[in-house]
């Protein structure tokens, strides 16, 4: 039998503290401890929550932004690691499932970074990451592209659960993927975006695919995004006085969860720090996909046919023999050492 939970999720609409890894991490363990003082189960951050987005690449020259990339890459965390860790056990000390986003550092390459999604489990185990597919415009003096190996979603107590970074929203193949996975709840992690042209409204972008990804799908989206701390304006306002006008602008961020027919469900955020709740009952997901249930009955698998490689990409394959070559020197004809002395001569 069919049995569908009523879950009660949360959507955070807050700033890093900004590339300050440690103090960031802190901070949302302390947003994971109100969240779920608060009843949550499922917590969604926003995008590279941990510990900031290259605003640079939007109001500086390459040239001009690299010493901030360098700032970036020491921030960055690995994961595994000690910073991911702490997080995890904040999701196991409250026993809710968390989805975040994080500057992510390859391990053996410190000069490349990723957007990631990090998903934990209330048991405080990773259930997986999320490397964003493509960096969005400006993005791409900063992250490398990831691979299909992380298009995945996780069975999980409150249901199957998956989640896209910001732009890739808008990529109908990524989204498609985790749809044919079953998804019921689809996190969609945002950065607050006031850099964008001034015809762009960001916080009307953000809500438009999250309320086309929920109706295609008949699904739940929990939309989660950063906001524009002053400690950010003022980080860039000495060396590029104009930005200020930018970073503050408004409508730039929208935090809130849209239901299985694209509407909203309760009161969003818009610019403000908070935190967003809805209660979502996934049996409601059931009924509108007898009317369009596009990874069922709905398609037509016979015309269409979408492949994709979940083989993880790496910078080289490396095949070893079975046995190890030893390379310590043996010299066969030295004299076995003895421990007794040589007769003393006068």
């Amino acid at each position: 039998m069919l049995n569908l939970p009523v879950v009660k999720v949360a959507a955070v609409q807050a700033s890093p503290v900004y590339l300050n890894t440690h103090a960031t991490v802190s901070k949302a363990c302390d947003l994971i401890a109100e969240a779920a003082s608060n009843g949550a189960e499922l917590i969604a951050f926003p995008e590279v929550f941990i510990a900031g987005y290259p605003y640079w690449n939007w109001i500086m020259s390459p040239v001009e932004g690299s010493p901030w990339f360098e700032k970036l890459s020491r921030s960055a965390i690995e994961v595994p690691g000690p910073e991911i860790h702490r997080v995890a056990q904040a999701a196991r000390q409250h026993q809710v499932h968390v989805v975040i986003g994080i500057n992510e550092r390859h391990k053996h390459g410190i000069g490349t970074l990723y957007n990631t999604l990090v998903f934990i489990g209330p048991d405080g185990k990773i259930l997986g990451r999320h490397r964003k597919l493509i960096p969005t415009w400006a993005e791409k003096l900063t992250w490398a592209n990831g691979d299909g190996a992380s298009l995945r979603v996780y069975d999980t107590a409150i249901g199957k659960l998956g989640g896209l970074a910001c732009g890739e929203n808008t990529n109908t193949l990524a989204r498609f993927s985790l749809l044919a996975q079953g998804e019921l709840l689809h996190v969609a992690s945002y950065i607050a975006l006031p850099v964008a042209p001034a015809d762009y409204n960001m916080a009307e972008a953000i809500k438009v695919r999250a309320m086309a990804h929920s109706f295609e799908g008949k699904l739940y989206t929990i939309v989660s995004c950063s906001t524009i701390s002053q400690e950010i304006i003022d980080a860039f306002a000495e060396s590029h006085p104009e930005s200020t006008e930018m970073l503050q602008r408004k409508n730039s961020a929208f935090s809130g969860v849209i239901g299985p027919d694209g509407g909203v469900v309760g009161e969003p955020l818009i610019d403000a720090e908070g935190i967003v709740y809805a209660d979502v009952d996934l049996s409601k997901c059931i009924q509108p996909r007898q009317m369009h249930d596009i990874i069922g009955h709905y398609n037509r698998f016979d015309i269409f046919n979408l492949q994709v490689n979940r083989r993880p990409q790496q910078a080289a394959r490396f095949i070893d023999a079975h046995d190890d070559e030893v390379l310590d020197y043996i010299d066969d004809q030295a004299p076995e050492t003895t421990n007794e002395r040589s007769p003393k001569h006068d």
